[in-house]
């Protein structure tokens, strides 16, 4: 007995001395871990634009271990002080792996917009000017599709049975996952000039 119980105290000590090593795998995770690694923002790197309140930050945090190198090469150009100068069109970061896309337009009328997803990539939508509001759901809203998915685009059209509009201002992302219909670039308030940086990450 007194042998066990050395053993056991020596055990203890060792595991004091040495500690465990934190899982990798974000989804084994409590919802307080998830939020402390999360509001830390080391995610971040030196990139200082504000991630809105509605990113699912399980999902996020999950992708972002299994994806690191996207996701760190998508915050770096982000941290770009000069994307708003760039002009409207495709700009490759890491191939199909992550491109960019950037966006001149005025915010559209609710009934010119359709709820949108993507099965191939994650979109990371940064308003690097001007405002705008931006729908979001879970798909399990989805009421009634209008353009089927297609492949080559990665994108498909729908209506959803609840609206949650949220404001976009310049220098807020939002991040949609396949998890997530949604609907961006509308009027807040009248229509207006807005620049914005999409980002494309591939999931696999």
């Amino acid at each position: 007995m007194k042998n066990l119980h050395l053993k056991v105290m020596v055990l203890v000590t060792l595991l004091g001395l040495f500690g465990f090593k934190k899982s990798e795998d974000p989804s084994n995770w409590s919802a307080k871990q998830i939020d402390k690694w999360y509001e830390k923002g080391e995610w971040l790197g030196k990139c200082k634009a504000i991630p809105d309140e509605s990113i699912n930050r399980r999902e996020f945090a999950i992708s972002y271990f299994k994806l690191k190198d996207r996701w760190d090469k998508a915050f770096e150009y982000m941290s770009n002080p000069n994307l708003k100068d760039l002009e409207a069109k495709r700009y490759d970061i890491d191939g199909n792996n992550l491109y960019a896309l950037v966006q001149q337009y005025n915010s559209k009328n609710e009934a010119d917009a359709r709820y949108e997803s993507h099965k191939k990539y994650i979109d990371i939508q940064y308003v690097l000017s001007g405002k705008e509001l931006m729908g979001i759901g879970p798909m399990s809203d989805l009421q009634e599709i209008q353009q089927p998915y297609n492949e080559s685009s990665d994108i498909q059209y729908f209506s959803v049975s609840k609206i949650t509009n949220r404001k976009a201002e310049a220098g807020r992302f939002l991040i949609f996952f396949p998890s997530d219909a949604h609907r961006p670039g509308l009027k807040d308030g009248e229509n207006s000039p807005v620049k914005k940086v999409v980002l494309k990450l591939k999931i696999d």
